[in-house]
């Protein structure tokens, strides 16, 4: 059986090892972490690519996998709403995909606590050596070990990612904490709020155990807020006791002075629902903005797939439905040539153009962000705005993503 070993047990690792063991191959599946990855992430835009990746993974791509919502607004600053559309969507979180992908994948199969050392390829198949010891042979090898990716590293260490001027505040809020004023006008949308300089975005996902009934989910919202690499990052990504956290700031350790500066800034300058959301969350969290772009994606018995290929700016709302394309262009590929070099390169055609086109419309539509950012000025417009983001790219021909 053509054996093959997928290097990252998030996401997008666990839709293309699903994917691969249901069609027939021997996948083994290595995750450096020692602990579930439950609880990571927050709010997901699902898309039809996806849904089909869902359903060959053996997993429900149903009602069930989130809540579902019909309309978009947005809000300006004194909560009225100045523009709206209607776009239903199935919105999920993060949490609810794991669960169901772990659950799928035999557990016998998902190694924890094999953090890929070094890697040898041979005319045969391709060789992982791990911190503790432990050694892994495959007939070839997916990365797909995220943004800062071990494998990555190794065959392309000139595609770096690059810092986008600005950063997210996320987070999740209980619905059963908000008013009655933010559900009515507010939960039941995908909400944008459009103040000067900034951008915010939310939607209602599931709540704790996944719950999606009404009064036991959560509000999603990502905030983007100028950040210049001139030492307001750092003093961002920097903890209450002085510590800097360059690779990213865990959400506990936040700085409780920037958590009640953004919450401040929120009653200032968004909508009062969108302030309510934030001063309500428990634990807000920061995240810096980067993209990457390759330029190749298999090198040899070695393909890069996910973040570990391609990142683009969270804008898209394609993160997820990227490497579940990813996932089925492979599975596709190793089917139809075997699990050899010749396929890899057949994925990497299938997928390369689309992949850099997504980060392309990421650029673009975070341009006023990035502008802003370096203390420039850039124009947008209310409905434009909401009605490009995070749509389904699927059903637009390639010239228009």
């Amino acid at each position: 059986m053509s054996r093959v070993l997928v290097v990252g047990g998030s996401l997008g690792g666990l839709m293309a090892a699903n994917v691969l063991l249901r069609a027939g191959l021997d996948v083994t599946l290595i995750e450096k972490s020692t602990a579930s990855l439950d609880g990571r992430g927050a709010g997901i835009v699902t898309h039809r690519p996806l849904q089909d990746a869902l359903i060959r993974c053996g997993v429900p791509a149903d009602a069930s996998l989130g809540v579902a919502i019909t309309n978009r607004v947005v809000l300006d600053v004194q909560g009225r709403t100045i523009a709206q559309t209607v776009m239903p969507q199935i919105l999920t979180s993060w949490s609810r995909l794991y669960s169901l992908l772990l659950a799928a994948f035999p557990a016998d199969r998902y190694v924890r606590g094999a953090a890929l050392k070094s890697f040898t390829q041979s005319g045969t198949g391709v060789r992982v050596a791990c911190d503790d010891g432990r050694s892994f042979e495959a007939d070839v090898l997916i990365a797909s070990d995220g943004i800062r990716s071990s494998v990555r590293a190794v065959v392309a260490p000139e595609i770096q990612a690059q810092y986008a001027g600005y950063v997210a505040w996320r987070g999740v809020c209980d619905e059963s904490v908000l008013s009655d004023f933010t559900l009515s006008t507010l939960f039941e949308t995908f909400g944008f709020g459009l103040p000067a300089g900034e951008q915010m975005i939310g939607y209602p996902v599931a709540g704790q155990g996944n719950s999606v009934a009404k009064g036991q989910r959560r509000y999603n919202f990502v905030w983007y807020r100028p950040a210049p690499d001139n030492g307001a990052l750092q003093e961002l990504m920097t903890d209450s006791d002085g510590h800097h956290h360059a690779l990213g700031l865990p959400p506990n350790k936040v700085s409780w002075k920037h958590v009640a500066a953004a919450r401040q800034a929120a009653r200032e300058h968004l909508a009062p629902q969108f302030a309510e959301i934030l001063e309500k969350t428990a634990q807000p969290f920061l995240q810096p903005i980067f993209d990457s772009y390759s330029t190749q994606l298999a090198f040899g018995r070695v393909a890069l797939m996910g973040d570990a290929g391609f990142v683009a700016r969270p804008h898209v709302g394609m993160g997820v439905t990227k490497a579940a394309e990813d996932a089925m262009a492979l599975c596709d590929a190793l089917l139809a040539l075997g699990t050899t070099p010749q396929a890899l390169q057949a994925y990497e055609s299938k997928r390369l153009k689309p992949s850099q086109s997504v980060v392309e419309r990421g650029r673009r539509l975070g341009a006023y962000m990035q502008a802003t950012a370096v203390g420039q000025t850039a124009l947008r417009d209310a409905s434009s705005m909401m009605e490009q983001t995070a749509i389904d790219l699927s059903s637009l021909s390639a010239e228009h993503i």
